[in-house]
């Protein structure tokens, strides 16, 4: 087949509907069968021959296109794990913020799980809806709109392919930068042709309220915790070089995964991964697909509850705490039949932020299990590993075993 193909160089254009882009294929009528009569092929660009099946070789033009990966390969893993929780229930953490007692109740739940959902939480039901309604709009819009928000750089819109490593999942997101640039307009918000500023406007009244509750939690466990100032955490979430980002994710319902799901297949929406920041906190819709990682090996589904927020504990968190609390694994499945739409505030500190366990919080005779790094080393080494690596595993001092 590759001596038939070794002379091959006439390309033509396909322009797949769905895809709204283009592959650059051999003008050979068997090859462009195959092609068009295939929703799935990767092209790569290398510089003697392309495999674009198991038994097929072509030369390559300089014309490079990749086309999504095939639905097979958005499917988890089986787990050899199995769920012995039956005997053992575990529920999430409930915390209501209106509540004295919610001060223990915040540091038992970082300790225990790392994740905990908050109810009383005082962020205006308006702010929540028309951010959401607005998101939806912009997912729904044509992918010719969409890309003009992308690719991500990494700000702006994304699909399918998550960071520079080779991740992808079911899912469509926009991550924005809550950096304050005066006289800098920010390029993902203005392909909003109809009213750009409203929805900038709906992402400030969100976002705003948003960091208000989390700064108040943040400073809950302070006080819990017995720490000489209130503000350590909360401080550098309210700095004004604070490193915060907020990510919008859309999981569009996948019809083709319904006959997998009768024999127990899940599809990813989002792999499993840790976050990096000090803290994040997630708003979805009443689809649900959110999964954490129990101390067990198993995975739990999350109920989901579109009128509270779910809170997880952040790298950087359980670095300052030396182990204390936990930043827990988390993932998300897509669904066959409903759209899931969630909204995550990543609070972060300023880049040239030393990020270290706290010496108050350390016994006389306790090992610091951490090395100190900054928030842009941490940040650097998170953005250059695989979603599910153990990003603080360099990070760590050798002659400490953290537990996980």
């Amino acid at each position: 087949m590759m001596s038939d193909l070794a002379g091959q160089r006439r390309w033509h254009k396909y322009t797949p509907i769905e895809d709204g882009g283009s592959w650059f294929l051999p003008n050979n009528n068997h090859l462009s069968h195959t092609f068009s009569s295939s929703k799935h092929i990767n092209i790569l660009h290398i510089h003697t021959y392309i495999l674009i099946s198991k038994t097929t070789l072509i030369q390559p033009s300089t014309m490079v296109a990749i086309s999504k990966p095939p639905i097979e390969h958005f499917f988890l893993k089986p787990c050899k794990q199995t769920n012995n929780n039956h005997h053992h229930p575990t529920s999430i953490p409930i915390i209501d913020l209106s509540k004295p007692e919610s001060k223990h109740q915040l540091v038992k739940a970082c300790q225990d799980f790392g994740f905990f959902k908050v109810i009383n939480h005082q962020v205006p039901l308006q702010f929540i809806n028309k951010l959401e309604s607005k998101a939806i709009k912009f997912f729904n819009s044509p992918l010719s709109l969409k890309q003009k928000a992308g690719p991500p750089d990494p700000f702006g819109y994304g699909n399918k392919h998550l960071g520079q490593n080779g991740d992808f999942g079911w899912v469509e997101y926009l991550l924005l930068n809550l950096k304050h640039e005066p006289n800098h307009k920010n390029p993902t918000i203005s392909v909003f042709e109809d009213n750009p500023e409203e929805f900038q406007c709906a992402v400030n009244d969100y976002v705003t309220a948003v960091k208000k509750m989390t700064c108040e939690i943040l400073e809950l466990l302070a006080d819990e915790l017995k720490l000489q100032s209130r503000n350590v955490f909360s401080k550098l979430l309210l700095d004004e070089q604070s490193d915060s980002v907020f990510r919008v994710n859309y999981y569009p319902p996948c019809p083709e995964l319904q006959e997998h799901e009768l024999t127990g297949k899940k599809l990813i929406g989002f792999g499993e991964h840790t976050d990096p920041q000090i803290i994040s906190v997630l708003r979805s819709n009443n689809t649900s697909g959110l999964e954490i990682l129990l101390k067990t090996g198993c995975w739990m589904s999350v109920p989901p509850d579109s009128t509270s927020f779910f809170i997880n504990v952040g790298d950087s968190l359980q670095v300052m705490t030396n182990g204390r609390f936990k930043s827990v694994k988390h993932r998300v499945v897509a669904n066959s039949l409903k759209s899931r739409l969630s909204m995550i505030y990543f609070g972060g500190p300023p880049l040239n932020e030393k990020i270290a366990p706290l010496p108050s919080l350390m016994e006389s005779d306790e090992a610091s299990l951490y090395k100190e790094f900054t928030w842009f080393e941490y940040k650097k080494s998170a953005f250059n590993s695989r979603l599910s690596d153990n990003r603080l595993g360099s990070f760590e001092n050798n002659q400490h075993n953290v537990s996980s």
